[in-house]
């Protein structure tokens, strides 16, 4: 067991009682503890025992588990998701179906784990670089639009030939959007 932060158990007992908008008497008062101990406490003049954090915490309507950590008393560790308690408090399953679960459960979160680690580690390593878009100029992107760069100043023209090296899309397509437009404006009589 690690020795109690003092100053900083002390210095994170008040923000809590400010946040809360306690008085100093009143948690005195709630935690059952003497004002000046409190006080002592709080400006790291006392180290407060695992039973006096207790009673802070309850005072302050927050977990003496944060206390506990925050003092050094337990180590900061990630919340348990409730599978874990959820699994041990089943009064149907044995010792062992409990174990076995707990044992796949635990594995699942290992090879996620290590899954994200790999991903992760792709990602920076994969990184592309200088990549500019085909047909497009790049004062057109730096103008924020493609219209003062687009078609008519050096992207793909219509029957010309794609970035790729084969017929445009735009090849034979010209004539049938002309006669649709035609076809969509006219008015039955």
């Amino acid at each position: 067991m690690s020795p109690v932060n003092v100053g900083s158990i002390g210095e994170y007992i008040r923000q809590q009682r400010e946040q809360a908008k306690i008085s100093l008497r009143q948690l005195s008062s709630a935690a059952g503890v003497s004002n000046p101990y409190l006080s002592q406490i709080e400006r790291g003049l006392r180290r407060p025992s695992a039973e006096i954090l207790q009673q802070i915490a309850k005072g302050l309507r927050i977990s003496a588990e944060a206390l506990y950590v925050q003092a050094g008393i337990l180590e900061d560790r990630r919340p348990d998701s409730g599978v874990r308690a959820a699994v041990l408090a089943d009064p149907e399953l044995t010792e062992r179906q409990k174990q076995v679960l707990l044992d796949i459960y635990e594995s699942f979160r290992r090879e996620l784990a290590a899954s994200a680690a790999e991903d992760a580690e792709s990602a920076t390593d994969a990184e592309p670089a200088g990549i500019e878009p085909v047909g497009i100029e790049p004062a057109a992107i730096e103008s924020g639009g493609i219209e003062s760069g687009g078609i008519e100043s050096g992207g793909i023209e219509p029957g010309g030939p794609s970035p790729n090296g084969g017929a445009s899309q735009a090849d034979g397509i010209a004539p049938d959007v002309a006669s649709l437009r035609r076809d969509a404006n006219s008015v039955p009589e």
